[in-house]
């Protein structure tokens, strides 16, 4: 799994750094701390962040609130506001642009994880994607259009849907293969198999989907992806070979 990148800006550096060793606690990547929201607009733009924290209040040339407009200009990045004790036309102007979550300082890291929690939910739900186990609430999956979300322990690590190989069925659990690594979601196979496009996956067999841009090998009876032989399904060999040519 990738760590989730996240940007803070926020110009009392303290507070950043602090911010900062939070999110390595819960287990999360910060791609960086910055001061200014115009240096937030070009670092977003090349570090794509998976979400940005950012303070209502800088000190910069523009605010935090413009540095979100800014943002969202130039591409959809969720935002979670900063605030301390904010009034009632800098929040207005704020929740214009539709921010995911506001934490009010001061916060503690159980707010800062809540809040990214809520913040990957409303993105898949945004999508239309959302997958939420259907056995515990302990570890909720989320399915995106390039990624899968899904929280292990105390975070939230994602899964690019690209680097998926196969998942197999087991019960009401599924085991996603990719490259070397294993992981296992509280999720069944029907579930994830709704909602991952069918452009890139197909349930060759009641057990398995497999991401055809994976495939090494095609024969009567199976499909060959790395050194694993996955069973074709009656019927499914036509379908594969018809759907890898639109690939």
């Amino acid at each position: 799994m990738d760590a989730i990148k996240i940007l803070i800006v926020e110009d009392e550096m303290i507070i950043g750094a602090k911010i900062s060793m939070q999110l390595a606690a819960l287990g999360y990547e910060v791609s960086g701390i910055l001061p200014r929201g115009e240096d937030a607009v070009v670092h977003a733009q090349e570090n794509k962040p998976d979400i940005v924290l950012l303070d209502i209040n800088l000190k910069g040339k523009i605010d935090g609130i413009e540095t979100a407009i800014q943002l969202q200009q130039k591409g959809d990045v969720p935002i979670i506001y900063l605030t301390a004790n904010a009034d009632d036309a800098t929040f207005n102007r704020a929740k214009a642009t539709k921010p995911y979550a506001f934490i009010a300082k001061p916060f503690k890291q159980l707010d800062l994880q809540r809040a990214i929690e809520l913040t990957i939910s409303r993105m898949a739900e945004n999508e239309n994607g959302t997958v939420a186990s259907a056995e515990t609430d302990d570890e909720p999956t989320f399915i995106l259009s390039d990624r899968i979300f899904v929280r292990q322990k105390e975070k939230m690590t994602k899964i690019m849907l690209a680097d998926i190989q196969y998942i197999e069925a087991d019960r009401n659990y599924s085991h996603i293969f990719s490259g070397d690594k294993e992981y296992i979601l509280t999720v069944t196979l029907k579930a994830i198999e709704e909602k991952l496009s069918t452009k890139t996956f197909l349930r060759l067999h009641r057990s398995f989907i497999v991401n055809m841009a994976h495939v090494d090998e095609v024969t009567e009876e199976h499909v060959l992806i790395g050194q694993k032989k996955i069973p074709i399904g009656n019927g499914m060999k036509e379908v594969l070979l018809k759907n890898m040519k639109t690939l």
